[in-house]
Protein backbone atom coordinates (compact mmCIF):
# COMPACT_ATOMS: atom_id res chain seq x y z
CA UNK A 1 0.00 0.00 0.00
CA UNK A 2 1.45 3.40 -0.94
CA UNK A 3 1.77 5.81 1.93
CA UNK A 4 -0.76 8.62 1.83
CA UNK A 5 -0.91 11.95 3.57
CA UNK A 6 -3.94 11.77 5.88
CA UNK A 7 -6.13 14.71 4.96
CA UNK A 8 -9.90 14.95 4.71
CA UNK A 9 -9.77 17.81 2.21
CA UNK A 10 -11.41 17.14 -1.15
CA UNK A 11 -8.24 18.19 -3.00
CA UNK A 12 -6.06 15.55 -1.35
CA UNK A 13 -4.95 12.56 -3.40
CA UNK A 14 -5.13 9.05 -1.91
CA UNK A 15 -1.93 8.19 -3.79
CA UNK A 16 0.10 11.18 -2.62
CA UNK A 17 2.89 10.06 -0.31
CA UNK A 18 4.42 12.30 2.35
CA UNK A 19 7.44 14.17 1.04
CA UNK A 20 10.67 15.08 2.78
CA UNK A 21 9.61 18.74 2.61
CA UNK A 22 6.18 18.27 4.15
CA UNK A 23 5.69 14.87 5.75
CA UNK A 24 2.35 14.20 7.40
CA UNK A 25 2.67 14.03 11.18
CA UNK A 26 0.85 11.24 13.02
CA UNK A 27 0.62 11.03 16.80
CA UNK A 28 0.29 7.42 18.02
CA UNK A 29 -0.55 6.66 21.65
CA UNK A 30 0.33 3.31 23.19
CA UNK A 31 3.33 3.16 20.86
CA UNK A 32 5.24 0.66 22.99
CA UNK A 33 2.57 -2.05 22.82
CA UNK A 34 2.27 -4.85 20.30
CA UNK A 35 -0.08 -3.08 17.87
CA UNK A 36 1.31 0.39 18.61
CA UNK A 37 4.94 -0.53 17.99
CA UNK A 38 4.09 -2.38 14.76
CA UNK A 39 2.06 0.61 13.57
CA UNK A 40 4.82 3.10 14.39
CA UNK A 41 7.35 1.01 12.46
CA UNK A 42 5.03 0.76 9.45
CA UNK A 43 4.22 4.46 9.35
CA UNK A 44 7.85 5.48 9.75
CA UNK A 45 8.84 3.12 6.93
CA UNK A 46 6.18 4.66 4.68
CA UNK A 47 7.53 8.16 5.17
CA UNK A 48 5.20 9.59 7.78
CA UNK A 49 6.60 11.73 10.56
CA UNK A 50 5.61 9.80 13.67
CA UNK A 51 5.35 11.16 17.20
CA UNK A 52 5.05 8.17 19.55
CA UNK A 53 3.35 8.39 22.90
CA UNK A 54 4.93 6.02 25.42
CA UNK A 55 4.28 5.70 29.12
CA UNK A 56 7.91 5.14 30.19
CA UNK A 57 11.12 6.80 29.09
CA UNK A 58 12.80 3.41 28.73
CA UNK A 59 10.35 2.45 25.96
CA UNK A 60 11.69 5.24 23.74
CA UNK A 61 14.90 3.28 23.14
CA UNK A 62 12.97 0.63 21.18
CA UNK A 63 11.43 3.08 18.71
CA UNK A 64 12.76 3.52 15.15
CA UNK A 65 15.44 6.25 14.93
CA UNK A 66 13.31 8.79 13.07
CA UNK A 67 10.38 8.57 15.49
CA UNK A 68 9.91 11.35 18.04
CA UNK A 69 9.10 9.91 21.50
CA UNK A 70 6.77 11.70 23.92
CA UNK A 71 6.41 10.31 27.43
CA UNK A 72 2.77 10.51 28.48
CA UNK A 73 0.34 8.92 30.93
CA UNK A 74 -3.10 9.23 29.35
CA UNK A 75 -4.79 9.02 32.76
CA UNK A 76 -2.94 12.13 34.01
CA UNK A 77 -4.30 15.44 32.69
CA UNK A 78 -1.05 17.29 33.37
CA UNK A 79 0.92 14.67 31.48
CA UNK A 80 -1.50 14.83 28.54
CA UNK A 81 -1.28 18.62 28.53
CA UNK A 82 2.51 18.53 28.50
CA UNK A 83 2.46 16.06 25.60
CA UNK A 84 0.11 18.34 23.64
CA UNK A 85 2.45 21.30 24.17
CA UNK A 86 5.34 19.20 22.91
CA UNK A 87 3.25 18.22 19.89
CA UNK A 88 2.53 21.86 19.13
CA UNK A 89 6.25 22.60 19.14
CA UNK A 90 6.97 19.60 16.92
CA UNK A 91 4.23 20.35 14.36
CA UNK A 92 4.32 24.15 14.27
CA UNK A 93 2.02 25.97 11.82
CA UNK A 94 1.39 22.76 9.85
CA UNK A 95 -0.50 21.23 12.77
CA UNK A 96 -1.23 17.54 13.23
CA UNK A 97 -2.50 15.36 10.40
CA UNK A 98 -3.67 12.38 12.45
CA UNK A 99 -4.16 11.06 15.97
CA UNK A 100 -4.23 7.31 16.44
CA UNK A 101 -5.51 6.24 19.85
CA UNK A 102 -3.99 2.83 20.51
CA UNK A 103 -3.24 3.02 24.24
CA UNK A 104 -5.45 0.72 26.27
CA UNK A 105 -5.61 -2.25 28.57
CA UNK A 106 -7.82 -5.26 29.23
CA UNK A 107 -9.43 -6.33 32.47
CA UNK A 108 -11.65 -9.38 32.72
CA UNK A 109 -13.10 -11.92 35.10
CA UNK A 110 -16.47 -12.68 36.69
CA UNK A 111 -18.04 -9.35 37.56
CA UNK A 112 -18.78 -10.56 41.07
CA UNK A 113 -15.04 -10.95 41.60
CA UNK A 114 -13.80 -7.81 39.81
CA UNK A 115 -12.81 -5.19 42.42
CA UNK A 116 -14.06 -1.65 42.02
CA UNK A 117 -10.48 -0.44 41.58
CA UNK A 118 -9.97 -2.79 38.63
CA UNK A 119 -13.18 -1.63 36.98
CA UNK A 120 -12.21 2.01 37.48
CA UNK A 121 -8.79 1.35 35.96
CA UNK A 122 -10.37 -0.17 32.87
CA UNK A 123 -12.54 2.88 32.24
CA UNK A 124 -9.85 5.38 33.26
CA UNK A 125 -7.54 4.16 30.51
CA UNK A 126 -9.81 2.90 27.73
CA UNK A 127 -12.51 5.55 27.92
CA UNK A 128 -11.53 8.63 29.93
CA UNK A 129 -7.85 8.62 28.97
CA UNK A 130 -8.54 8.17 25.27
CA UNK A 131 -11.03 11.02 25.25
CA UNK A 132 -8.68 13.24 27.27
CA UNK A 133 -5.95 12.87 24.64
CA UNK A 134 -8.38 13.40 21.77
CA UNK A 135 -9.92 16.51 23.30
CA UNK A 136 -6.53 18.03 24.08
CA UNK A 137 -5.03 17.66 20.59
CA UNK A 138 -8.15 18.61 18.60
CA UNK A 139 -6.93 22.21 18.03
CA UNK A 140 -3.78 20.80 16.38
CA UNK A 141 -5.89 18.47 14.22
CA UNK A 142 -8.08 21.35 13.04
CA UNK A 143 -4.96 23.34 12.20
CA UNK A 144 -3.50 20.44 10.23
CA UNK A 145 -6.67 19.24 8.48
CA UNK A 146 -6.25 15.98 10.36
CA UNK A 147 -8.32 13.02 11.41
CA UNK A 148 -8.87 10.79 14.44
CA UNK A 149 -8.50 7.02 14.34
CA UNK A 150 -9.38 5.26 17.58
CA UNK A 151 -8.53 1.60 18.05
CA UNK A 152 -11.20 -0.33 19.89
CA UNK A 153 -12.48 -3.90 19.90
CA UNK A 154 -15.40 -5.83 18.47
CA UNK A 155 -16.54 -6.49 22.04
CA UNK A 156 -18.10 -3.04 21.71
CA UNK A 157 -20.76 -4.79 19.64
CA UNK A 158 -20.96 -8.16 21.38
CA UNK A 159 -20.36 -8.47 25.12
CA UNK A 160 -18.39 -11.55 26.09
CA UNK A 161 -19.19 -13.36 29.34
CA UNK A 162 -16.37 -13.12 31.90
CA UNK A 163 -15.05 -10.14 29.94
CA UNK A 164 -17.51 -7.59 31.25
CA UNK A 165 -15.03 -4.82 32.13
CA UNK A 166 -13.35 -4.65 28.73
CA UNK A 167 -16.64 -5.19 26.87
CA UNK A 168 -18.34 -2.37 28.76
CA UNK A 169 -15.41 0.00 28.30
CA UNK A 170 -15.19 -0.74 24.58
CA UNK A 171 -18.93 -0.12 24.24
CA UNK A 172 -18.56 3.24 25.98
CA UNK A 173 -15.57 4.12 23.80
CA UNK A 174 -17.50 3.24 20.64
CA UNK A 175 -20.44 5.38 21.74
CA UNK A 176 -18.21 8.37 22.48
CA UNK A 177 -16.45 7.89 19.15
CA UNK A 178 -19.82 7.92 17.37
CA UNK A 179 -20.75 11.16 19.13
CA UNK A 180 -17.37 12.74 18.34
CA UNK A 181 -17.64 11.75 14.69
CA UNK A 182 -20.96 13.55 14.33
CA UNK A 183 -19.83 16.59 16.33
CA UNK A 184 -16.73 17.02 14.16
CA UNK A 185 -18.37 16.12 10.86
CA UNK A 186 -18.77 19.76 9.77
CA UNK A 187 -15.44 20.85 11.26
CA UNK A 188 -13.29 18.96 8.77
CA UNK A 189 -12.03 16.31 11.21
CA UNK A 190 -13.10 12.77 10.24
CA UNK A 191 -13.31 10.22 13.05
CA UNK A 192 -13.02 6.45 12.61
CA UNK A 193 -13.14 3.46 14.95
CA UNK A 194 -11.05 0.37 14.17
CA UNK A 195 -12.58 -2.63 15.93
CA UNK A 196 -10.08 -5.42 16.54
CA UNK A 197 -10.66 -9.08 17.17
CA UNK A 198 -8.13 -11.13 19.08
CA UNK A 199 -4.60 -9.93 18.30
CA UNK A 200 -1.43 -11.72 19.42
CA UNK A 201 0.12 -9.22 21.83
CA UNK A 202 1.06 -9.28 25.50
CA UNK A 203 -2.28 -7.63 26.34
CA UNK A 204 -3.84 -11.00 27.17
CA UNK A 205 -0.96 -12.11 29.38
CA UNK A 206 -1.04 -8.86 31.35
CA UNK A 207 -4.81 -9.10 31.73
CA UNK A 208 -4.46 -12.68 32.94
CA UNK A 209 -2.01 -11.65 35.64
CA UNK A 210 -4.41 -9.03 36.99
CA UNK A 211 -7.33 -11.45 36.83
CA UNK A 212 -5.33 -14.02 38.84
CA UNK A 213 -4.54 -11.35 41.42
CA UNK A 214 -8.18 -10.36 41.74
CA UNK A 215 -9.26 -13.99 41.95
CA UNK A 216 -6.75 -14.70 44.73
CA UNK A 217 -8.18 -11.78 46.72
CA UNK A 218 -11.75 -13.06 46.47
CA UNK A 219 -13.38 -15.08 49.27
CA UNK A 220 -12.70 -18.81 49.05
CA UNK A 221 -16.38 -19.80 48.54
CA UNK A 222 -16.61 -17.53 45.49
CA UNK A 223 -13.36 -18.84 44.06
CA UNK A 224 -14.73 -22.36 44.37
CA UNK A 225 -18.05 -21.35 42.84
CA UNK A 226 -16.45 -19.91 39.71
CA UNK A 227 -13.52 -22.33 39.37
CA UNK A 228 -15.11 -24.81 36.88
CA UNK A 229 -16.41 -22.01 34.67
CA UNK A 230 -13.08 -20.19 34.69
CA UNK A 231 -11.28 -23.42 33.81
CA UNK A 232 -13.59 -23.79 30.81
CA UNK A 233 -12.99 -20.19 29.75
CA UNK A 234 -9.22 -20.68 30.00
CA UNK A 235 -9.40 -23.85 27.90
CA UNK A 236 -11.43 -22.06 25.22
CA UNK A 237 -9.04 -19.11 25.22
CA UNK A 238 -6.06 -21.44 24.74
CA UNK A 239 -7.64 -22.71 21.51
CA UNK A 240 -8.35 -19.24 20.13
CA UNK A 241 -6.42 -18.37 16.99
CA UNK A 242 -5.16 -14.81 17.38
CA UNK A 243 -4.37 -12.56 14.44
CA UNK A 244 -0.86 -11.10 14.07
CA UNK A 245 -0.49 -7.38 14.84
CA UNK A 246 -0.07 -6.69 11.10
CA UNK A 247 -3.79 -7.41 10.62
CA UNK A 248 -4.60 -4.55 12.99
CA UNK A 249 -1.96 -2.31 11.40
CA UNK A 250 -3.42 -2.81 7.91
CA UNK A 251 -6.86 -1.69 9.09
CA UNK A 252 -5.45 1.34 10.92
CA UNK A 253 -3.36 2.44 7.93
CA UNK A 254 -6.41 2.11 5.71
CA UNK A 255 -8.40 4.32 8.08
CA UNK A 256 -5.53 6.82 7.99
CA UNK A 257 -5.16 6.93 4.22
CA UNK A 258 -8.66 6.43 2.78
CA UNK A 259 -9.78 9.56 0.95
CA UNK A 260 -13.20 9.22 2.58
CA UNK A 261 -12.60 7.29 5.82
CA UNK A 262 -15.38 5.00 6.98
CA UNK A 263 -16.91 5.35 10.44
CA UNK A 264 -15.83 1.80 11.38
CA UNK A 265 -13.29 -0.77 10.25
CA UNK A 266 -13.20 -4.40 11.37
CA UNK A 267 -9.84 -6.15 11.70
CA UNK A 268 -9.53 -9.92 11.91
CA UNK A 269 -11.66 -12.89 10.94
CA UNK A 270 -12.97 -13.38 14.48
CA UNK A 271 -13.98 -9.71 14.60
CA UNK A 272 -16.24 -10.21 11.60
CA UNK A 273 -17.70 -13.39 13.07
CA UNK A 274 -18.50 -11.72 16.40
CA UNK A 275 -19.98 -8.69 14.65
CA UNK A 276 -22.44 -10.95 12.84
CA UNK A 277 -23.58 -12.38 16.19
CA UNK A 278 -24.94 -8.93 17.04
CA UNK A 279 -27.87 -9.68 14.72
CA UNK A 280 -29.05 -12.66 16.76
CA UNK A 281 -31.80 -12.34 19.39
CA UNK A 282 -30.31 -11.75 22.83
CA UNK A 283 -31.25 -15.13 24.26
CA UNK A 284 -29.91 -17.03 21.25
CA UNK A 285 -26.67 -15.03 21.29
CA UNK A 286 -26.23 -15.70 25.02
CA UNK A 287 -26.50 -19.45 24.47
CA UNK A 288 -24.11 -19.37 21.52
CA UNK A 289 -21.43 -17.43 23.40
CA UNK A 290 -21.68 -19.59 26.52
CA UNK A 291 -21.42 -22.72 24.39
CA UNK A 292 -18.34 -21.34 22.61
CA UNK A 293 -16.50 -20.81 25.90
CA UNK A 294 -17.66 -24.14 27.31
CA UNK A 295 -19.77 -22.81 30.17
CA UNK A 296 -23.06 -24.53 30.97
CA UNK A 297 -25.37 -25.14 33.91
CA UNK A 298 -23.11 -27.98 35.04
CA UNK A 299 -20.27 -25.49 35.45
CA UNK A 300 -21.85 -24.30 38.67
CA UNK A 301 -22.85 -26.36 41.70
CA UNK A 302 -26.48 -26.23 42.71
CA UNK A 303 -26.66 -23.93 45.74
CA UNK A 304 -28.17 -25.31 48.92
CA UNK A 305 -31.85 -24.62 49.32
CA UNK A 306 -32.34 -23.69 45.68
CA UNK A 307 -35.81 -25.03 45.18
CA UNK A 308 -38.34 -23.85 42.58
CA UNK A 309 -38.90 -20.12 42.67
CA UNK A 310 -42.25 -18.99 44.06
CA UNK A 311 -44.07 -16.84 41.54
CA UNK A 312 -47.29 -15.14 42.49
CA UNK A 313 -49.85 -14.98 39.76
CA UNK A 314 -50.94 -11.51 38.77
CA UNK A 315 -54.54 -10.88 39.67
Amino acid sequence: MPASRPSPGPSSSPDRAPTAASPATVFVTGAAGGVGSALVARLAAQGFRVVAGVRRESAAADLPPAVVPVVMDITDDESVGAAARRLEVETGPAGLQALVNVAGLMRHGPLELVPTATLREQFAVTVVGTMAVTRTVLPLLRRGGGRVVTVGAVTSRVTMPFAGPISAAESALASLTDALRMELRHQGVPVSLVELGGVATDLFAKAGQVAERDLAAAPAPLRELYAPALDAVAAAAAKQKLSPPDVAVEAIVKALTDRSPRPRYLAGRDARTLARLRRLPDGVRDRVLLRVIGVSRTSFPTPAGSGPALVKEAR
